[in-house]
């Protein structure tokens, strides 16, 4: 099977199969190979590697991948896409594609089926609308991973690597980089998909931490007080803090736990660092001790 790559291939494919493209799927497909070529050496893909990719579509950067991964396991939500994907993937045997939704899917059962339990990567084109959904459960649900290479919204992008005081800084941000070193590979343009989405798009690689870069002795509770306090951007962090329903301290708690950062009243939850939000959550833990 030739590589699909080119717009001319993927025409071909979408009407071979009459294939309508679904809004509720977020689907664009790659149709630049400079862009394929540099997702797949960001992402360090050796003979060593098991790879998942989420919503392979056509099967466009699965080939890519297949024939720089040991195995690749294809996680692709539409039904009208596995007859294209036989096809487009039938020249490579490293290659399981897996009918189903990656929200439900239990990608430790993967990492341990394909890997032996060992850390994979995950390369992805992800729909735009539920990447932060994925992006969280990959990290949250302790799935052995080295990185995660994805293309996202370019928003999003700059929301995962920005630091505190930028508008973009957000409870996005801080989980990310908890968790990952974030990079961005390269900025994508829209005419380098079919169809062209209305937005910029951009690479960008998640090198899983070894161990998180702050110590936070309840990371549960230290994400909840990173929520409250950007549910409500424009309040003070003792607003914030005070007014959700997640948070069970007491006004004169807050307080006093602001203080021991040396931080004012006034000060705002988007000033305050990752190590700044790991202080104040040991601060809480070691009160209720």
């Amino acid at each position: 099977m030739a590589s699909l790559g080119s717009p001319q291939k993927t025409i071909e494919i979408i009407k071979k199969y009459e294939f309508t493209f679904q809004k509720k799927f977020g689907q664009n497909f790659l149709i630049d190979t400079h862009v394929l070529d540099k997702i797949i050496a960001s992402s360090g893909v050796t003979k060593e590697d098991c790879v998942l990719e989420i919503g392979p579509g056509i099967g466009t950067m699965t080939q890519y991948l297949a024939e720089n991964a040991g195995h690749v396991v294809a996680v692709e939500i539409d039904s009208n896409l596995i007859p294209v994907l036989k096809e487009t993937l039938g020249d490579y045997n490293n290659v399981t594609v897996i009918h189903g939704d990656i929200l439900k899917t239990d990608v430790n059962q993967i990492a341990e089926q394909y890997n032996g339990g060992r850390p994979i990567k995950v390369v992805a084109n992800l729909p735009y609308y539920i990447t932060t959904p994925i992006i969280m459960g990959l990290f949250e649900g302790n799935v052995p991973i080295d990185n995660i290479t994805v293309m996202v919204q370019k928003e999003v992008a700059d929301r995962m690597q920005v630091g505190p005081g930028s508008k973009d800084y957000g409870a996005l941000s801080l989980a990310v980089q908890y968790y990952a070193q974030p990079y961005i590979v390269a900025n994508v343009p829209p005419n380098c998909f079919m169809p062209r989405p209305n937005v910029g798009s951009a690479v960008i690689r998640l090198t899983r931490h070894k161990n998180p870069p702050v110590t936070a002795e309840d990371p549960d509770l230290m994400f909840r007080l990173i929520r409250a306090s950007f549910n409500q951007r424009r309040k003070t962090l003792q607003n914030g803090l005070n007014n959700s329903p997640e948070i069970s301290f007491t006004k004169e708690e807050i307080i006093q736990a602001i203080e021991s950062l040396g931080l004012g009243a006034s000060i705002r939850g988007e000033a305050l660092t990752l190590e700044q939000f790991a202080a104040l959550s040991n601060y809480f833990t070691n009160m209720r001790k």
